[in-house]
């Protein structure tokens, strides 16, 4: 086996990552360092290089040019692939093996000890809800009975680093929330983990640090939190009021940086909704096949968790019959509390309320802004000035959604 190269600190170090396709440069000269059991988010829109680093890391396909480690093995050998484990977005269990049949098939291929594997097996089945399935053929099972069994199989040789390409996407509220605990107590057990997802509410919520990748190149790293206030900036201010008001005219007002109408606000929260409650599903992958029994190459894996990981999170969706949140706590406007502005508008309640809005309003909007004390105000004025009534319905301060956004607008504008 080989030795390894680097600090035991650095689970992942990757100098000047290269992939050519033909003419396309999918991944350009891209250098990073993933910490020794650091969850890390590797996020980018589709084809900005995600999945092509994530096979090279793996050792499905060699780069160009630069270089790669992990866990101090160049990536690719033997020795890298023995203490590594793979999750694809989709399924590359046989289907026509039993739970049960998958696991053992690891087991020969890692060549571990019958008597340990079938230890190893029964408990990683046990504790991802699988156990009583495990005589029944993969091709019987559901989407989310398949992720489980790939963790099982990624997990069975005892991994210290897991990649995950995509691990929620498409999958039902508990299953998601069944995963994410999971991965949280595979984190707490000292794995170092690999994470691809669209779903920037899970890699804020999961990730100490996150990597974006936007046209093969590394736009930005740090972590969640710092991302989502040095790039994001941006707030978020939900208002409505009781009569018809321009879009125009508010755009122009200051501290707008752009503006949205009700119906636009209502298809925003929808994908928001979708997101928070089961990821993002979306075709391709890692290079797992199509499922029909085909294996794109060995994957690794560990120990299994105790019961009651599968318990679901608290806060995890919205309530029932609630729109799903934006991404972020909600907090009031500055100066303004639930009793309004004093002394708005002689003769009526108050000139401006808090509030939640459950239904699409005809004079809704959002505002984007960078100054959100500068916006409140203004608002304020607005519609004091034309005998307005004004709610706010919520304000939302920078997510790494935002971050996200920005970053990868920016640099796609890029000459």
């Amino acid at each position: 086996m080989d030795a390894p190269m680097v600090s035991s600190a650095c689970a992942v170090e990757v100098q000047g990552l290269t992939k050519l396709y033909g003419q396309i440069l999918a991944v350009d000269h891209i250098s990073f360092q993933v910490r020794t059991g650091e969850f890390f988010g590797f996020l980018g829109p589709n084809g900005a290089g995600k999945t092509t680093t994530l096979r090279m890391l793996t050792g499905i396909i060699t780069p160009n040019d630069g270089e790669a480690r992990v866990m101090g093995y160049p990536a690719g050998s033997l020795a890298a692939k023995q203490v590594s484990g793979v999750m694809p977005e989709l399924s590359n269990a046989y289907l026509d093996l039993t739970a049960w049949g998958n696991l053992m098939l690891m087991a020969e291929l890692y060549r571990l000890p019958k008597a340990q594997a079938k230890d190893r097996a029964g408990s990683l089945l046990t504790s991802l809800g699988l156990g009583e399935r495990q005589a029944s053929l993969a091709g019987t099972f559901s989407m989310g009975m398949r992720k489980r069994l790939v963790l099982c199989m990624a997990l069975l040789p005892d991994p210290q680093i897991l990649f995950l390409d995509e691990p929620t996407s498409g999958l039902d509220v508990q299953s998601v929330r069944f995963m994410r605990a999971m991965l949280k107590h595979l984190k707490q057990e000292g794995k170092t983990i690999f994470l691809t997802t669209h779903n920037m509410e899970e890699a804020a919520g999961m990730c100490d640090r996150v990597a974006i990748i936007n046209h093969g190149k590394i736009v930005a790293l740090d972590t969640p939190d710092r991302l989502s206030i040095t790039a994001g900036r941006i707030c978020l201010v939900d208002v409505s009021f009781d009569t018809p008001v321009s879009a125009e005219m508010l755009a122009q007002l200051p501290g707008v940086s752009r503006l949205e109408t009700a119906q636009a606000i209502e298809a925003s929260d929808s994908l928001r909704a979708q997101a928070a409650l089961a990821g993002v599903g979306r075709p391709g992958g890692m290079g797992g096949g199509s499922g029909q029994g085909r294996r794109q190459g060995p994957m690794a894996g560990g120990r299994g968790a105790p019961a009651g990981v599968g318990a679901p999170e608290a806060g995890q969706g919205p309530a029932p019959g609630r729109r799903a949140r934006l991404g972020g706590p909600e907090r009031a406007a500055p100066g303004v509390g639930e009793g309004g502005v004093p002394g708005m508008g002689a003769g009526s309640r108050s000139g401006v309320e808090m509030g939640e809005g459950t239904q699409s309003e005809p004079h809704r909007f959002r505002l984007y802004t960078e100054d959100t004390t500068l916006l409140v105000t203004t608002l304020v004025d607005f519609s004091r000035a034309r005998a307005l009534q004004m709610h706010i319905l919520h304000i939302r301060p920078p997510s790494l959604e935002d971050a996200f956004v920005r970053l990868t607008e920016e640099t796609s504008r890029e000459p």
